[in-house]
């Protein structure tokens, strides 16, 4: 078995142009071949050539040879060739039978029957194809860097399985076993060859066939019936993934044969948010985004963009976020046929000079301020920077943007600012604040708004690409507390309630989005071991592959997450945006304390910056050395705010 292996890989390590005259050589005697049958099937025996007999056999020597050629069965790839190289031997032998065929028949070579110039060639193609499918399957085994063959299953016996099963018969990393799919009138089915299989039988055949991969080639399907799906699949203890989509395929964007990791809304224990957004609220106007290059401003652009504004400034001081954000929005652009201006602009929005020349240059209608710091962590070693930029660089663009007289300002907050117990949501509780001050100035114009929303999977620094990373190199997957759980929502699925909420703004609102259930996340963790196709190693199972190590809470961090200060949440036309109207802090005072946060910024002074926070803040509190988390626990305040939707469908 070694002996054959270490040929076949030689075979492969052959200079091109030696493999292609053994290819060719090969179909000489093949033509040969299908000669001395053709002769004794028509004769009924033995074929012995003789005479003009010989004639035959000269043509099928060489006259074949350069329709090969001209349809390129020569620069195939023998390995990744098989069934898809079909029509290219077909049509080079129809070809060759027809010019055989008439000289045959014009010649009439004696004791040669005419039938022969039909007999051969489709004996010939027998043997080619036979020989180029059996090439194939013998040398994808023995291509380099391939250590173990994968038995796989795939979810779905349609024309997207069959499609996916053709693809990677040629690969050497997979053996397709056979089909899942829950349409019971396939189960007595073979495509390709391979059982259709109830996906009740699943745990059954994946032990009986050691399969280590499912792969779902379902690209029709809905988001909710594709996280069925996985939800199903989820306790087998075999990896999955899917192929892509039926628009990726159809666009030309991904091919069949691509697997992909699961999405991360297959990940979430709900159905996907999908919200219509009114095109007339954006369209012919000028939207300025601030932190354009980030996760949020980047989907807030794209999905603008979407909605044919007539410019779209994009507004951030990271040069290649700037750059990557602006190169995407305009390979877009003719895509979705929007002829919107798109404008980059590179810049601080502590800048003011800068903030104010945006304002006066492209006077826009629209400002979506994405732009802060959010890292906890990070932020709680350098709480100066962010109140520099998340409380500073806020002011200057949102009393800009009213002096500009902008129709609207949104400004993108998070659950961290309630209640905080970290700098991070302390300067974004701030930032909010001076956001509803200027909304509660008299005859103010500008409308401005808050939305406030929790954990978006995906985007930089967020826990799936971080468990992702951490299960490809063989964990451990550090979770900071066993209790610990977050709201969770898809990045596009925020930025559509986002644009929603703006649209129904009258002027200090706070607007908080259903993030759904609260997830735990020592169980997302578990969840995306087993659909990795691991198992959990703990004291009751020390033979599992990767473990769950326990870090604790990082600094600033709690075990719950809020998402309202008061308890008086109020229901608008879509069931996943509530609207709060919170207590703040009267303009006045608020001037004066953001004036000694310029001084200490100034000074570098933590101490300073942290007396203001905790005069303005409610339950933010410094010892000198870091913030004291709040005496009341935030668990005391989770319980009535998790249900808060809940409770207020039935007060409302």
């Amino acid at each position: 078995m070694t002996s054959r292996m270490d040929f076949r890989k030689k075979l492969i390590s052959l200079p091109r142009w030696q493999k292609q005259l053994l290819a060719l050589f090969a179909d000489v005697v093949m033509s040969l071949a299908a000669m001395w049958l053709a002769f004794s099937l028509r004769l009924d025996m033995d074929h012995s050539p003789s005479g003009y007999e010989w004639a035959p056999y000269g043509l099928a020597t060489f006259l074949f040879v350069p329709f090969f050629i001209r349809l390129g069965l020569y620069r195939a790839i023998f390995r990744y060739s098989g069934a898809s190289s079909l029509a290219s031997i077909a049509s080079a032998i129809l070809l060759y039978g027809g010019i055989l065929s008439a000289i045959l028949f014009v010649a009439k070579f004696p004791g040669v029957p005419r039938s022969i110039g039909i007999l051969q060639p489709i004996l010939f193609f027998t043997l080619v194809f036979g020989s180029r499918v059996v090439a194939s399957q013998l040398l994808v085994r023995a291509a380099p860097g391939l250590a173990t063959v994968k038995n796989v299953l795939i979810y779905g016996a349609g024309q997207a399985g069959a499609q996916a099963y053709e693809a990677l018969a040629m690969t050497p990393e997979y053996r397709v076993r056979g089909f899942l799919d829950d349409d019971s009138t396939k189960h007595n089915w073979r495509v390709h060859g391979r059982h259709v299989i109830d996906p009740k039988r699943a745990a059954e055949v994946v032990a009986q066939l050691g399969i280590s991969d499912i792969l779902i080639a379902v690209p029709s399907a809905g988001v909710e019936r594709r996280r069925q799906i996985v939800d199903s699949l989820a306790n087998l203890q075999v990896r999955v993934r899917t192929i892509p989509g039926i628009l990726d395929l159809a666009r030309g964007t991904a091919r069949i044969d691509e697997i992909q990791e699961l999405q991360i809304i297959d990940l979430l224990e709900r159905a996907p948010i999908v919200t219509v957004l009114d095109r007339s609220a954006v369209g012919g106007k000028t939207v300025l985004v601030t932190g354009a290059g980030g996760s949020i401003g980047g989907e807030l652009s794209r999905q603008i963009l979407s909605l044919h504004p007539a410019k779209l400034v994009l507004f951030d001081h990271n040069e290649f976020s700037l750059y990557a954000i602006d190169d995407e929005l305009r390979r877009l652009a003719p895509q979705l046929k929007v002829l919107t201006e798109i404008v980059p602009c590179l810049g601080s929005i502590r800048d003011h000079v800068r903030v104010r020349m945006l304002m006066d240059s492209h006077k826009p209608n629209l400002v979506y301020h994405a732009a802060a710091y959010k890292h906890v962590p990070l932020v709680e070693s350098n709480p100066v920077e962010a109140a520099t930029n998340n409380i500073l660089g806020t002011a200057i663009v949102a009393r800009e943007a009213e002096r500009a007289k902008v129709e609207r300002f949104t400004l993108i907050s998070t659950d961290k600012a309630v209640r905080p117990t970290n700098f991070m949501g302390a300067s974004k509780r701030l930032a909010e604040q001076i956001i509803q001050g200027l909304a509660a100035r008299p005859g103010q114009k500008t409308v401005f708004s808050m939305v406030r929303f929790g954990n978006v999977l995906g985007s930089s620094g967020s826990v799936v690409p971080l468990f992702r990373r951490q299960i490809a190199s063989g964990g451990p997957l550090t979770v900071t507390h066993p209790e610990v759980i977050r709201y969770f929502m898809t990045i596009p699925e925020a930025v559509g309630l986002v644009l929603q909420s703006s649209q129904m703004a009258m002027g200090g609102e706070v607007f908080v989005l259903d993030m759904g259930e609260p997830v735990k996340i020592i169980d997302l963790a578990r969840k995306m071991i087993r659909l990795a196709g691991h198992i959990e190693r703990t004291p009751d199972n020390p033979d599992g592959d990767i473990e769950i190590k326990i870090v604790g809470l990082r600094p600033g961090e709690k075990l719950y997450e809020e998402l309202l200060i008061g308890n008086d949440p109020q229901r608008t036309s879509n069931p996943h945006i509530m609207m709060a109207r919170e207590n703040f802090i009267s303009p006045e005072k608020l001037g004066g304390e953001i004036e000694i946060i310029r001084r200490s910024v100034e000074l570098q002074d933590t101490a300073l910056l942290a007396e203001v926070l905790t005069r303005t803040v409610s339950g933010f509190q410094w010892n000198g050395s870091g913030v004291v988390p709040p005496t009341s626990n935030a668990q005391s305040h989770v319980p009535e705010n998790m249900s808060v939707f809940n409770h207020a469908e039935e007060r409302f």
